[in-house]
């Protein structure tokens, strides 16, 4: 099987040691994004805006593997705090209104306190 790795140009990929995304065969596995502008390394305070930004990081990677949003099959939201759930899960729905891929959210605490939202996708290849 083919592996190839994608990078978003982030230099903690480097310091950490891993991919923004791995596509594995059919299989794309994209790494917890949070909101992050990677060009200009800002994250914004507003987490509408984040979760905003975490979705074009992940669209970007899944592009660049051949696949979209509409290729994902398994998402997992990690939120700093449950009463942010219901403020975001709308832009859930409208990011994810054609694929429906399964999904979990959790309560988590993230490395750096201005992140409010990490989003992990796996999508597949048609």
């Amino acid at each position: 099987m083919n592996r190839r790795r994608i990078s978003s140009g982030s230099s903690f990929e480097a310091l950490a040691g891993y991919s923004r995304a791995v596509v594995d065969g059919d299989t794309i596995h994209v790494s917890g994004t949070t909101g992050f502008d990677y060009a200009s390394m800002t994250i914004a305070d507003d987490p509408v805006e984040q979760t905003h930004q975490c979705f074009r990081n992940i669209e970007r990677a899944l592009a660049e593997a051949g696949a979209s949003l509409d290729d994902v099959v398994r998402v997992r939201y990690l939120l700093t705090d449950a009463a942010l759930f219901e403020r975001l899960a709308p832009l859930f729905g409208r990011y994810f209104a054609n694929a429906r891929p399964a999904a979990t959210a959790m309560v988590v605490g993230l490395v750096d306190p201005r992140m409010r939202i990490e989003i992990e996708v796996t999508a597949t290849l048609r």
